[in-house]
C-alpha cells in the first residue's frame, strides 16, 4: 500500500511542477510579467491556478499519510531501566561494576576478550 501511495505522490509532484511552470508570472519578479496588478480577475480563477491548488492539497494529504504510515508500528523505547539484549562478541555479558568505576569494568571486559584485529575491511553485521 505504501508503494502505491508513493507512486501517486510522485505523479502529483511531477504534474504540480509542470502546472507551476506553465503559469504566467504576474508578480513582477525580475521586472518581467504582466502589469495588470497582483489580484486581477483573470489571474485568480483560471484553470492552472485551480489545478495547482488541487494538486497542492493532494500533495499535502499524501505527505501526511506517508508520515503517519511510517510511524504507525513504531513503539516507544527507553534506554533507561531495560536489561541489555546484546552481548559482546566474546559471548559473555559484561558484569556490572562491583568495585571501581565503569571504566575499570570495561577495561577488564576488553582484556578478557582480546579479539584479534581484522586484517581488512569488514562488512557490518546487524544485531
Amino acid at each position: 500500500m505504501q508503494t502505491v501511495v508513493i507512486v501517486i505522490h510522485l505523479m502529483i509532484v511531477a504534474v504540480m511542477i509542470g502546472a507551476v511552470l506553465l503559469q504566467k508570472s504576474e508578480g513582477g519578479g525580475l521586472g518581467m510579467g504582466g502589469g495588470a496588478g497582483f489580484m486581477s480577475s483573470r489571474g485568480t480563477a483560471n484553470l492552472l491556478t485551480r489545478t495547482t491548488a488541487i494538486l497542492a492539497v493532494g500533495f499535502f494529504l499524501t505527505s501526511l499519510f506517508l508520515s503517519w504510515h511510517a510511524g504507525y508500528d513504531r513503539k516507544p523505547s527507553s534506554l533507561i531501566g531495560q536489561p541489555s539484549q546484546t552481548q559482546p562478541a566474546g559471548g559473555s555479558p559484561i558484569a556490572p561494576p562491583t568495585s571501581g568505576g565503569i571504566l575499570d569494568s570495561l577495561k577488564k571486559a576488553d582484556e578478557q576478550q582480546q579479539a584479534p584485529a581484522p586484517s581488512g575491511p569488514q562488512v557490518p553485521r546487524s544485531q
